[in-house]
């Protein structure tokens, strides 16, 4: 854990989450995940459990690529979401009060917006969350801006930093 300062917040209990990658913490610090463009950022918190955690992950479908999800299941929607709800799960998370909290999904790199992929991104994961019957509390996804996405594991608190500014989402 590191002793840094983020968007205004001291914490000894610092998370980061890189691309593909995910965090899952209890009760003190923040989970922050930064350059969120075509990828997501899906933030979750429980309140009674004061569990909450983020997945960046960056593709849709492991489909024809079961060995590197193998190897790094938050790199797809389809591996890492239920990856995230697991690890929530085993710190004492209960998916009736989860929260959830999306942002990304982005046009940045595809200035033709031929590959989609932050579409893709987005439709995948709505589909994951209806099978499941999980609801989305709030988001903010689409347009052409990179986004940071930074959660209070105690309080749920999201905010996302963005070129023009930083709000609780």
């Amino acid at each position: 854990m590191l002793n840094n300062e983020f968007m205004g917040i001291k914490s000894e209990s610092h998370h980061v989450v890189g691309v593909s990658d995910m965090k899952v913490a209890k009760a003190e610090g923040v989970i922050v995940t930064h350059s969120l463009g075509s990828c997501i950022g899906i933030a979750i918190h429980d309140p009674a459990a004061q569990v909450s955690g983020i997945l960046h992950f960056q593709l849709p479908s492991a489909e024809g690529n079961k060995e590197k999800a193998a190897l790094n299941p938050c790199m797809y929607a389809d591996t890492g979401i239920p990856e995230l709800f697991r690890s929530a799960y085993r710190l004492g998370a209960d998916k009736r009060r989860i929260i959830v909290k999306v942002a990304g999904g982005s046009n940045i790199a595809d200035k033709n917006d031929f590959f989609k992929i932050g579409s893709r991104n987005y439709i995948m994961m709505k589909k994951i969350f209806w099978k499941n019957g999980i609801l989305i509390d709030n988001e903010d996804v689409g347009g052409n801006i990179w986004r940071t996405m930074r959660i209070e594991i105690r309080t749920g608190r999201v905010f996302i930093k963005h070129g023009k500014g930083e709000y609780e989402l």
